[in-house]
This record gives C-alpha cells, structure tokens and sequence, in this order.
C-alpha cells in the first residue's frame, strides 16, 4: 500500500497563558483540521494526526513550555502533551466517533466499533522538556484490548527535528514519507546495536539488572536514548538493531512495534527477573534474547 507524504495542515500561534484561552485555541486548530481530513482514510488521518501533533508541541516548545513531575524527576509532563493529546483526541471524537481513544495523558473514551486509537502525543517527553529533539509524537490503531489487541492495525510516529514520519503494520509494509523501508535481514546479536533503557531504580534490583545484563553484556553496542517509538522507527529501518525495556506502556510499544512487524521484524514480550520485557528485531536477534533472558531466570533458580 502507497500512502502519500502528508503535508502540515494547521498553524499555532503564541499560545495565551489562561487556561481556557489556551483550550479554546486548541479546539479552533482541532476544528480546522477536522474540516480538512473529513474525508480522509485511516492511513492518511493516522499520519496527519501525528505530523500536525508534533509540530505543536515543538512550536510550544519554542515560545516556552511549563514542566511538572509525575512519579520521578525523569517522569514528567509539559502543556505541550496536553495540548497534543487534547488536539489528536477531539480530532478523532469527530472524525471517528464510534472508535475508542487511550492517551498516556489521561484521555478514555471507550469505543462501540470495537477498534481503539492509543495516543502517545510527546514520547519522550524528559528529552522534550531538556531542549532534546529526540523525541516523537506516536499512535496506534488497534482491534481489541490495547494490552492484548486482536489485531494491531498500524502504527504513525513523527519525528518533527527531523521530519521524518514513519507509518506501516502487520498487513502494510513500512515507510518513511511515503518511501518504502527494506525487510530486515537477520544479524546476530553480537553484531547489533541495542536500543534500551533502564531506569536506575532498577539497578539495585538484582533479579532485574541480571536479565537485563544478560542481554546488553552481549551486544556489539548499547544505546540509551529516552523515546521509545523513535528507538523502534530505528529498528525498523535498521539504524538500531534491536531494542529491548521492560513494562513498557502500550502507547510507548504498540506504534513502533507495528512499524517493525511491517519491515518483516519479530515482537516479543517476554517474563524474566520479575518483570515483562519488550523485544524487537529482525527473527534472530529476538530469539537470541529470548534465550539470553531465559538462561537468567534458570540462573535464578
């Protein structure tokens, strides 16, 4: 399936500081781009959400953001995810009012077609709020329970520092606007780069650090670059060749894995040292870490 770049359609001024001023500017931008992607299919209205998302969040980001913490001084949030999430979810409430919507901002709406959107409006947003530009804004589209969909239908990440968006499936092999990405090739593990994250809460548990040191002691490289939609549009198009966290929230798993499993890659999750661990490469790289996490559970015991 060929799925046109997609073009900005709206425009964000200085944001005003009253809260209702500022939603109200929301909705106007929401209205606009509603009445201009009424007609749009599925694919297209993925990848338009998530372009028209990032770049208001990167324009807020220029005229100044506020930050506040939600569980840890890494865990945080800006009025820019807000904004973002407010934008993609009242554009998908009128576009399709029948779908479910799950953001990591708080956004529920249950859904009567049986098919959800899960929304990540700023992943990587401790990146975001430090003046880093690798973040992404990302989405999905499932049939079924987010945690354990019957079907994953596609996945949309964009990447405003660099333009780029990434958009494929199962069923719709990956692109990166609009120009197809090659299938992955099966390389062994001690020839990939690993993209990764460990909090460092977590290294003080051993159970934990064991499963994750089996795995990243094997590696020809680790990277450990905070956004994981964009890490996994990385595996996708093999600038990283595998990646590996653990509980890691569906909005943060399901856009990129769909993009791997349209470039022919293999996603996994996978229990050890207590916890779920999510997994992504080409058919190999996987199956080497399934191995090496469970070498370390039978080390435990």
């Amino acid at each position: 399936m060929h799925i046109p770049a997609v073009q900005g359609t709206i425009r964000i001024m200085t944001a005003p500081k009253n809260p209702t001023e500022f939603n109200t500017m929301i909705d106007a931008v929401t209205k606009t781009f509603v009445i201009a992607h009424d007609q749009d299919t599925d694919e297209h209205l993925a990848q338009a959400l998530v372009f028209n998302a990032g770049r208001l969040a990167w324009r807020m980001r220029e005229a100044g953001v506020q930050t506040e913490q939600k569980t840890s001084i890494s865990d945080v949030v800006t009025d820019a995810d807000h904004a973002a999430e407010r934008f993609v979810a009242g554009a998908l409430a009128a576009l399709r009012p029948e779908d479910g919507i799950v953001g990591e901002e708080g956004t529920n709406a249950a859904s009567t077609s049986g098919r959800t959107w899960v929304v990540d409006p700023v992943d990587g947003t401790y990146n975001f709020s430090c003046g880093s530009d690798y973040w992404c804004s990302a989405l999905a589209l499932v049939t079924g329970d987010p945690s354990n969909p019957e079907q994953l239908h596609f996945g949309a990440v964009h990447r405003p520092a660099m333009g780029y968006t990434w958009f494929g499936g199962p069923g719709i092999p990956t692109t990166r606007d609009a120009k197809p990405l090659p299938e992955l090739h099966d390389v062994p593990l001690s020839h990939t780069g690993l993209g990764t994250y460990l909090h460092p809460t977590y290294l003080g548990q051993v159970e934990v650090r064991n499963a994750w040191l089996s795995v990243s002691t094997r590696c020809a490289s680790i990277r450990m670059l905070g956004a994981g939609s964009v890490d996994l549009a990385g595996v996708a198009e093999g600038t990283l060749g595998a990646w590996m966290q653990h509980s890691v929230a569906d909005w943060d798993w399901l856009p990129g894995r769909a993009l791997v499993e349209g470039v022919g890659g293999t996603c996994l999750t996978i229990p050890a040292g207590g916890v779920t661990w999510h997994v992504a490469g080409n058919a190999t790289v996987v199956s080497e870490i399934q191995h090496a996490l469970s070498e370390s559970m039978s080390a435990v015991e």
